[in-house]
């Protein structure tokens, strides 16, 4: 009798759940149907056109991997490999300003400084592309005020460079690691420091032992986020120095202008992959270690 009951009370119960389960899935259908038109048919349009080939003589088309190929060579390889190295040294920079700049706000006492450090670098993290370039421009570069005032042009200073592409992209990286690492250091508890200070524990100590394994993994979320950042930016570079720093961003842009060569385009969409293979690999080494640090800072 007892069991009969409990079905009986079970069945209804589970019912109703399904049914309030059941508006809650259809509301996110159409954050779905979005992603699939914004994301997904882009990425098809990528993939096809990556290992898609024409022959310039009669029009036909085959699948090959011969725009992957061309991608990993000469030129194209180059611009690559320069936007993988632009974006490591730019986040990594990033990183080790932002930190420090992070946990002076966490712990500052003024809740003003707090909220205008916090406003500003949301500001600034997304002021970019053509506007940042002319400021950088007007300012430090070959006639900038800065660079006249200072007389930086005969000390070997040259904005449309490399470097110079690495400070102005830690104009707006600075900023977005500020805004990515603030939740986890205010996640550091304080019982964890007094217990460090406890055992005889000094502050480098603690940040050595204690605060930087926990924070590991958001360091690294960060790092993924400001390499990402700096791998995708395009317009500033493009504004800035043109063809002279290689990056593919700017090689895809050609490409697909046909600047250098015409019927590019194929190549350009193969260059495209590798960078979402790139992004890949960098967010494969992240999504482990962040999974672990969920329950530290939870």
């Amino acid at each position: 009798m007892t069991t009969a009951l409990t079905r009986v009370d079970v069945a209804p119960a589970a019912s109703a759940k399904r049914r309030r389960r059941a508006p809650g899935a259809l509301a996110v259908l159409p954050l779905l149907a979005f992603t699939a038109i914004a994301f997904g048919l882009p990425a098809l349009a990528m993939l096809n056109g990556a290992f898609t080939v024409e022959d310039q003589a009669t029009g036909a088309t085959t699948y090959s991997t011969a725009n992957l190929t061309t991608s990993l060579h000469g030129a194209y390889l180059t611009s690559l490999l320069g936007s993988v190295k632009l974006s490591a040294i730019s986040a990594a920079l990033g990183a080790a300003f932002g930190l420090p700049l992070a946990q002076a706000v966490v712990t500052s006492r003024s809740r003003a400084l707090r909220e205008a450090v916090l406003t500003a670098s949301g500001v600034l993290a997304n002021f970019g592309g053509v506007p940042l370039a002319f400021a950088f421009v007007a300012t430090l570069g070959n006639a900038g005020v800065l660079t006249r005032h200072l007389g930086l042009t005969g000390k070997g200073w040259d904005l449309y460079s490399f470097w110079g592409l690495v400070i102005v992209y830690l104009y707006f990286l600075i900023p977005l690691m500020v805004l990515t690492i603030t939740p986890a250091l205010e996640g550091l508890r304080s019982q964890w420091r007094e217990a460090a200070q406890n055992n005889g524990a000094g502050t480098a100590q603690y940040w050595r032992h204690v605060a930087l394994p926990v924070l590991a993994p958001s360091l690294l979320g960060g790092l993924v986020l400001l390499f990402g950042s700096a791998f995708a930016a395009y317009a500033t570079a493009a504004a800035m120095v043109g063809s002279s720093v290689p990056l593919v961003t700017l090689q895809i842009a050609d490409a697909i202008s046909g600047n250098v060569l015409v019927g590019q385009e194929n190549v350009a969409l193969a260059l495209s992959l590798d960078m979402v293979l790139v992004a890949g690999l960098v967010m494969a080494v992240y999504l482990p270690l962040q999974r672990r640090s969920a329950r530290w800072l939870a």
